[in-house]
């Protein structure tokens, strides 16, 4: 029984569908004709653009305007009470050839209950280094070592013929 009142709604549901797809098309056909008569629209020509003119920035030793001004007599007196300056008749270790940017962590080894780190310069070598040791084109001393970073001070020109220290941080890489 279920199945006559299932084949009926059926039927019945064709039925509407067929009657509804039985009209023809031909105000359509004719609306098409229509538009395809008339004539062709004018297309403007693409406006004219003055070309690129570069732009080079000559201000780039000139200090940014986002940093504060700077009191030079105040830095002349800083400079005169600072006994800060890189020991030039030191050998200079391997590590200082590179600069501190092509220097990464990589680990850490406990040996004679000393702490090394590991550095991995950019020629492919890993040094292991203590705190005392050097590293980086600007007299960067090692501070401290922990198990993830590497605590070091640099010496660095204040642009007044003086030195000044300024504290980095190698921090462990971990590759994936």
């Amino acid at each position: 029984m279920k199945r006559i009142g299932t084949y009926s709604i059926v039927l019945f549901l064709i039925s509407i569908l067929t009657a509804c797809g039985g009209s023809s098309n031909e105000d359509l056909k004719e609306y098409i004709k229509m538009v395809k008569a008339k004539p062709a629209g004018k297309i403007d020509e693409l406006p004219t653009y003055p070309p690129y003119e570069t732009f080079i920035y000559s201000s780039a030793g000139i200090r940014s305007p986002f940093d504060r001004p700077v009191d030079i007599k105040q830095r002349t007196i800083a400079k005169a009470n600072s006994n800060v300056r890189p020991d030039f008749n030191r050998t200079k270790e391997y590590l200082e050839s590179f600069d501190i940017s092509a220097l990464s962590m990589v680990g850490v080894v406990r040996w004679d209950s000393k702490l090394y780190a590991l550095i991995h310069d950019n020629n492919g070598g890993v040094t292991r280094v203590l705190p005392g040791n050097y590293l980086g084109k600007n007299y960067g001393r090692i501070v401290h070592i922990d198990n993830n970073k590497v605590e070091l001070i640099e010496i660095v020109s204040d642009g007044l013929d003086g030195w000044v220290e300024r504290p980095r941080v190698l921090t462990l890489v971990e590759k994936d």
